[in-house]
Parts: structure tokens; C-alpha cells; sequence
């Protein structure tokens, strides 16, 4: 208990922070989002080039009130005003769904380097235009990320090497936030906005599923959903049971749910990997390896994660395929920084998510080496999938605005 409360307190108020240096990236967030701390704000107070200079809302007393609460010292009448200062390098997008492709686009095409919330876009037709465009190919270009930042955890790069070890037979994910933390009036449940749970902690599930098989899925056999009827959050799915075929058969399943019980449990996913035969001394005999690996806190590890590593051994003679010795073997281990992983990087182990995928994005902005990545055609493939989804349960993807429509027959932004 103690470990865990220096972790968080020193994620969010991190010991002997470092100064700025000279050449730090100026940052600007476009909205006033609750989600802005926890993405940018906390973890730039431990990085020595990440400098949060401003923030804009559609309301501006709304963003004075944010800037105040949150130590940032410029506050912009408009969007477009932080697009517009050429002293602002990179910016945040943490607005509603439905708008992450307008201000990303427009973003790039003022030469900012944008780190975009997850879901990336509305729809895989959005995303494959967004991460497409023209500007991203050429020398100098900016960097686009979409912020998954779970994949930066040491925790859950670990787990993916370990599954690496043998060809996977199964995976399932769940998670869940529980129904005292939504409302039905949030943006989560607005279907204009690119609502839904799928949109929401169904990212995550989709995203494990598609690492750890190492593949993209052939279809969506299944997906059963809870979802609203009325108003404006018609067609807004609270929870889904989605079945993924993988190729060679494989099946991969994700549950999640908006509305869960009232005592939340963290996000898992647990994979089942092929038998594997092993070095055996007796030359008449095969020794043979059957592992099972569950990662408990995919989302927020920081604060409690544990990897179960299950092994059945079986040995077996080499001309009857008589058993001869069968036996099980279980340990946990933990991976609250890269030294723990295996794995020569920095991070300490009050680091968030968050604040390792800002340690990437800004070395891919000073073009240094990144130890891990969500590349643009990666981030298509995820909102492909989750279209699948949505199509198989019936809900239709998530809309896409008339600025998008605009923006795809070349009309001006």
C-alpha cells in the first residue's frame, strides 16, 4: 500500500522536477477536457522538453478556469489562435470524438505536431483520409500520434514479449467503468459525437486483441450490445460482447461496459498460447510447454497491474505419445518500469502511461530513436475494426461530420 501511494502521489507531483531546456516544445490544448491532466499536464511536469504554454475552449472563462487549476500561462480566444502563434510547436486534441478529425487536420496543415486522443477519428473512412494526408509524407512533416497510451506502459510491452514466445490460440479482454462514473447525458452516449463504448474503453479491448494475435481480424462473428433508443443517444452502445475471427480460425473476444457493477475491477486480457516443445534430455522422450498469460491493469497500471504466468508441462514418450509426467507451474511478476521489463529505457516507476508515450512523441519530434510506436496505418487498422463491430451489432459506425465531408472533396478548411 505504501509503494502504491508514493507511485501515484509522485505521478501526479514528481519528485525534484527537472528545469526546462531551452529547445523544450511548446504545447497548446485545444478544449478544456478533463482528460488533458492525466494525458499531457502531469506527465510535461517531469519532462525536461514539454512546456503546456496555453490552452482555448469555446467558452473562454471555461479555459481561464482550466489555465488557473492547472498552471498553464496563456489562455487563446479561439482554436485557431493557437494554430495560428508559430512560437506553438505541438498540440493536444482531447476534444469529443466527433471532432478529433477537424482539429487534427486542421493542425496539420498549420505544421503542429498533434498528439490526438483515442479514438483517433469517427470511422476508419475518416481515419484512413486523416492519416493519409498529403503533409505527413513530405521532409520536416509533423508528427501524428494517436494517444493509446496504454501500449507505452512497460507493464504491457512486457506481457507482449512474453506472449511472442509461442503462436497464440486465443485471446480475451475485458474492462469496465462502473455505472456510477457515466451518466447517460455525457458525451460518451451522444451519438453525434461519436458516442458509445466501443469508442470508449472497447478501444483498449480491440487494440490487445489485434497486438497480442499479431494480426488483423478477418471478421466480426458476433457482437452482441446494451444500447440506448432514444434521442440523441440512439444507437449508443453502454456495453458489448464482441467475437473476432483471427487468421487460421483463431478466436479473439472483448467485453466491456459503461454501466458496470458498482465495485470496479481492472481491465484484463488473457491469451492462450499453443503448446511448445521443449530441449528434453532423454532422447525417447518430448517435453512439451503449454502456457497461459493473464495481464490484470491494462489501462491504468501504474496503480496495480500483475502478470500470471500459468505453464502446464507434459512429457511424454516419443513412440507411444504415452504420458509419463504431467505437472503445473505458476508465478506473477510485475513491471512498473523498463529495468523490471528487461528492457534498456528510461521511466521511473511513478511514471504513467501517459508520461511514457509523451517520452516517445516528443523523441519522434526531435527525430531520436522510439522504443515503441502507433503508427498512422496502425491507428486505420484500429478504426477498421471497430467499424466491423459496429456494423455486426446492427448500430451502424459512427457518423462523420459535414466537415469531414467537406474536407474529402477538397473544400477549404
Amino acid at each position: 500500500m505504501a509503494s502504491l501511494v508514493r507511485r501515484v502521489w509522485s505521478a501526479f507531483s514528481p519528485p525534484n522536477p527537472p528545469p526546462k531546456e531551452p529547445k523544450a516544445l511548446k504545447f497548446g490544448i485545444l478544449g478544456a477536457a478533463n482528460v488533458a491532466p492525466l494525458t499531457l499536464i502531469n506527465p510535461a511536469k517531469s519532462h525536461p522538453e514539454v512546456i503546456v504554454q496555453c490552452v482555448a475552449a469555446r467558452d473562454r472563462s471555461k479555459a481561464e478556469k482550466f489555465a488557473k487549476a492547472n498552471g498553464i500561462p496563456e489562455v487563446y480566444d479561439s482554436y485557431e489562435d493557437i494554430l495560428n502563434d508559430p512560437s506553438i510547436d505541438c498540440v493536444l486534441v482531447p476534444l469529443p470524438n466527433a471532432l478529433h478529425f477537424e482539429w487534427a487536420a486542421k493542425a496539420i496543415r498549420a505544421g503542429k505536431h498533434v498528439l490526438l486522443e483515442k479514438p483517433s477519428v469517427s470511422n476508419s473512412k475518416e481515419a484512413a483520409v486523416l492519416f493519409r494526408m498529403p503533409e505527413l509524407s513530405q521532409p520536416n512533416a509533423p508528427v501524428l500520434l494517436e494517444a493509446f497510451h496504454t501500449r507505452f506502459h512497460p507493464s504491457f510491452i512486457y506481457f507482449q514479449s512474453l506472449v511472442r514466445e509461442a503462436p497464440v490460440e486465443s485471446v480475451s479482454t475485458e474492462s469496465m467503468i462502473p455505472w456510477w462514473g457515466t451518466s447517460k447525458n455525457d458525451i460518451y452516449f451522444n451519438h453525434a459525437l461519436a458516442g458509445g463504448s466501443i469508442m470508449s474503453m472497447g478501444t483498449y479491448n480491440f487494440a490487445a486483441l489485434r497486438l497480442l494475435f499479431g494480426a488483423e481480424p478477418e471478421e466480426c462473428s458476433s457482437c452482441d450490445t446494451h444500447h440506448y433508443t432514444d434521442g440523441i443517444h440512439a444507437n449508443c452502445d453502454w456495453d458489448v460482447h464482441a467475437r473476432f475471427r483471427f487468421p487460421g480460425g483463431r478466436i479473439g473476444e472483448a467485453k466491456t461496459t459503461l454501466r458496470g457493477p458498482t465495485i470496479w475491477t481492472p481491465s484484463t486480457a488473457k491469451v492462450q498460447l499453443q503448446p511448445v516443445t521443449l530441449p528434453e534430455d532423454q532422447p525417447n522422450q518430448i517435453k512439451t510447454r503449454t502456457r497461459h498469460l493473464t495481464l490484470h491493469g491494462i489501462v491504468h497500471a501504474i496503480f496495480w497491474h500483475r502478470i500470471d504466468i500459468h505453464d502446464t508441462y507434459e512429457i511424454r514418450s516419443k513412440d507411444s505419445g504415452a504420458l509419463i509426467r504431467r505437472w503445473e507451474e505458476k508465478r506473477s511478476e510485475k513491471a512498473y518500469t523498463f529495468k523490471e521489463a528487461g528492457i534498456d529505457s528510461p521511466g521511473e516507476d511513478y511514471w504513467m502511461s501517459f508520461r511514457h508515450q509523451l517520452e516517445q512523441f516528443v523523441n519522434r519530434v526531435k527525430g531520436r530513436e522510439t522504443l515503441t510506436w502507433v503508427d498512422g496505418e496502425d491507428s486505420i487498422k484500429q478504426m477498421e475494426m471497430i467499424d466491423m463491430a459496429y456494423e455486426k451489432s446492427g448500430l451502424g459506425a459512427r457518423p462523420s461530420t459535414g466537415f469531414f465531408e467537406t474536407f474529402e472533396k477538397g473544400g477549404e478548411l
